[in-house]
């Protein structure tokens, strides 16, 4: 969007007292031109340095959720094996794995094939991939500052940057944060298409789109949402420009933009050959992660889509919640970008001048209200709404910024008003959703008193990701049948026990409990692992059993094998999720 000029374009104005038309442009100077380039990139900079603090810092703190278990499984067998098959059952896409195992096969390249079991498969290095796209989808907000404005870009970078679900989420190994950046991705390229056709722009937002779909099957919710938004907001813009007759607001260089896009794409034939490249680009990365990098030609394209009638199935069946739920969990758990999110988008329908903030808008409810349709809703989808829900809520504080202006105060005034209200809107006004929840106070007598603690400034984020990170007795959504924090110690007593056999990787484990996972991943180099879900004999030194399989371990193994208490509870037992506890069994004769 262009800056209008505080000044008078009349030399003969500018000597003398400014005309009534000077003076509004005055007042209504966008934000951009009251920060200076320096004051930009270091607040960028500043933003950029808190997201990547939040999301690298101890990746290994947190277990990994049943999930990142399973897709760590994958990942094991693609690194070692070279193995991968799209399933399309479950799992959801290639991109994760593929991504994920680039260096690990780096690390063999220069490390050595002695190293290929042990070299890039630790929790960090998986993780880290998501983090790192977590990482780039605020760098990509920074990229829309034509389109929105310098405080809204900034704002809206803040508050993705500490939002405390895109932070969890972004220290989980799954797909979603993968998809959030495509489908951005796509979004960025394609306005930076429109506004300057050039067919890198074309052939990114292609790739992207292929990458998308490459990555989970609800792709199509998010692009049916997008071209909607766009239609709606092509509309909107049509009708005001008819209401206001093409009144004086709109430039003819804007109109001309509108009207020559073809022209200004090089003409009809070059369009046409740069469509045709970019869905050429996208049927090839299509094809390449489908299909295994053609190890497993044509079935992976063909089972990409055959999935959409199994997962249509699916989501009718699992993880099932009433029709309100993400917004409920929104208010609870993000309530300043939901709250901002639709003051922002209000401005929006009265503001044409910033039509990506109406898109933006769109999207946003857009997908709420598509995913609040399905049946089958989990907290980590709430990652595909936060996204534009931020860039909405940063337009709220750029339309603040310019009221602030227009009252005459000064730019550093206008700044600590700014301030003020974002620690508002991230401590207390986040705490006082938490009033919502039952479990956001502590009982003393017959009354309820708040946790002080939620009304400060970005609590909720510090103590989601780093205290009550596998607590989901509390108030956090986020925390989702996750892995116990005990699992981690059962591990530690594992290691030893395999240290007094002196037998190392070669110990052999037996599992009879029928839920284990993420364990697979943690005992991947452990060579003699059975899986067995159900009573087996057995006379490895080590045995896992489920809590309610304790009288058939004694019945099945006798004296034996004696349990390795945690210390936590009076049965010794081993919190793996929410009503999943696991028993540790040893052989006698390496208790110690």
């Amino acid at each position: 969007m262009g800056t209008a000029s505080t000044k008078s374009r009349n030399p003969k104005q500018r000597a003398g007292r400014p005309d009534a038309r000077s003076a509004s442009q005055s007042a209504q100077a966008p934000a951009e031109a009251a920060v200076s380039e320096r004051a930009w990139l270091l607040a960028a900079t500043v933003i950029m340095i808190v997201a990547a603090f939040l999301r690298l810092y101890d990746l290994n703190l947190v277990p990994l959720h049943h999930d990142e278990g399973v897709n760590g499984n994958f990942l094991v067998r693609l690194v070692r094996d070279g193995y991968y098959h799209y399933d399309p059952a479950n799992y959801h896409g290639p991109t994760l794995y593929y991504f994920a195992a680039f260096f690990p096969w780096l690390l063999r390249i220069f490390v050595g094939q002695n190293a290929q079991n042990h070299y890039g498969l630790t929790t960090v290095a998986i993780r880290i991939v998501p983090a790192l796209f977590g990482l780039a989808t605020i760098a990509l907000v920074f990229t829309l500052r034509r389109n929105l404005g310098t405080i809204a870009t900034l704002a809206a970078a803040l508050l993705l940057a500490i939002s405390p679900g895109a932070v969890y989420l972004s220290r989980y190994f799954i797909h979603e944060t993968l998809f959030v950046f495509f489908t951005f991705g796509m979004v960025v390229a394609l306005v930076r298409y429109f506004e300057a056709p050039r067919l890198i722009y074309l052939v990114s937002a292609a790739l992207c789109a292929a990458l998308l779909v490459a990555t989970k099957e609800t792709a199509m919710i998010s692009v049916a949402v997008l071209l909607i938004a766009l239609v709606i907001t092509q509309v909107y813009a049509a009708v005001g420009r008819a209401i206001e007759g093409n009144s004086k607001k709109r430039t003819a260089g804007a109109e001309a933009d509108d009207r020559n896009f073809v022209e200004r794409a090089g003409g009809p034939i070059r369009l046409s050959i740069w469509l045709l490249v970019a869905l050429v680009v996208f049927i090839t990365a299509y094809v390449l992660f489908y299909s295994s990098f053609f190890t497993n030609f044509p079935q992976g394209v063909y089972d990409s889509l055959k999935t959409f009638q199994i997962w249509t199935k699916t989501g009718k069946e699992a993880h099932v919640h009433p029709l309100f739920t993400y917004g409920w969990w929104l208010l609870e758990q993000e309530s300043p970008l939901l709250l901002l999110g639709a003051i922002g988008a209000l401005l929006a329908l009265v503001n044409p001048r910033k039509p990506f903030a109406l898109f933006s808008a769109l999207w946003a409810f857009g997908l709420i209200a598509a995913y609040s349709l399905i049946a089958y809703k989990t907290p980590w989808l709430c990652l595909n709404f936060i996204i534009p829900l931020a860039l909405t809520a940063g337009f709220a504080f750029e339309c603040l910024y310019q009221q602030l202006a227009r009252w005459r105060l000064s730019t550093l005034a206008c700044w600590f008003a700014l301030a003020a209200v974002l620690l508002i809107v991230i401590g207390p006004l986040a705490g006082l959703a938490r009033i919502l929840d039952e479990q956001a106070y502590r009982t003393t007598g017959d009354s309820f008193t708040p946790h002080w603690k939620t009304f400060i400034p970005g609590y909720q984020t510090i103590d989601l990701n780093f205290i009550n990170y596998d607590n989901d007795n509390r108030y956090y959504v986020y925390v989702y049948a996750h892995t116990r924090r005990e699992t981690l110690r059962m591990l530690d007593e594992i290691n030893k026990i395999a240290e007094r056999t002196h037998q190392g990787e070669d110990t052999g484990i037996t599992i009879v409990s029928p839920d284990y996972w993420p364990l697979p991943w943690y005992l991947r180099d452990y060579k003699r692992v059975g899986y067995h879900g159900h009573m087996n004999p057995s006379n490895e030194p080590i045995i896992i059993a489920r809590q309610d399989q304790a009288a058939d371990v004694q019945a099945t193994f006798g004296d034996r094998y004696q349990q390795i208490p945690s210390g936590v509870n009076a049965t010794g037992s081993f919190a793996l999720r929410p009503g999943v506890d696991l028993l540790l069994y040893t052989r006698r004769e390496l208790v110690r």
